[in-house]
């Protein structure tokens, strides 16, 4: 399985970017489509992150002013940053879990993907 993530760039604050990511490969199904972020000298952190059945979930920081979304039947995920600040700096990756094909179609071998990081910059 691989992530292909797009989107990044330069922004003054208060503009708006969108991130997006598609996953291709052989898999049974995808579970969970999320954005991470890593700022310099900090950990990576969870942006936001969508499973198949569930509401999405947003760090706190980004509530209200992130929006995540993901088309199943063409397996990408887009995160849709408005109102952005200079604390958004950072390194955003992709992250992607589920099944890859077993037996006769069945759920195989779990697997976790990360995908190459996009720098998002946001100027004051």
């Amino acid at each position: 399985v691989q992530l292909q993530a797009s989107g990044g760039g330069l922004v003054q604050a208060g503009g708006s970017l969108r991130l997006s990511c598609v996953a291709s490969g052989s898999f049974r199904r995808m579970n969970t489509m999320a954005w991470y972020r890593q700022a310099p000298g900090k950990q990576r952190e969870l942006v936001a992150r969508k499973t198949t059945f569930n509401d999405p979930v947003y760090a706190t920081s980004v509530k209200d002013r992130f929006s995540i979304s993901r088309d199943i039947s063409k397996n990408t995920v887009t995160l849709e940053m408005n109102s952005l600040r200079p604390d958004d700096t950072a390194v955003y990756y992709c992250y992607a879990d589920g099944f890859l094909v077993g037996k006769g179609w069945s759920d195989g071998r779990a697997f976790e993907q990360w995908g190459q990081g996009t720098q998002v910059t946001v100027s004051s």
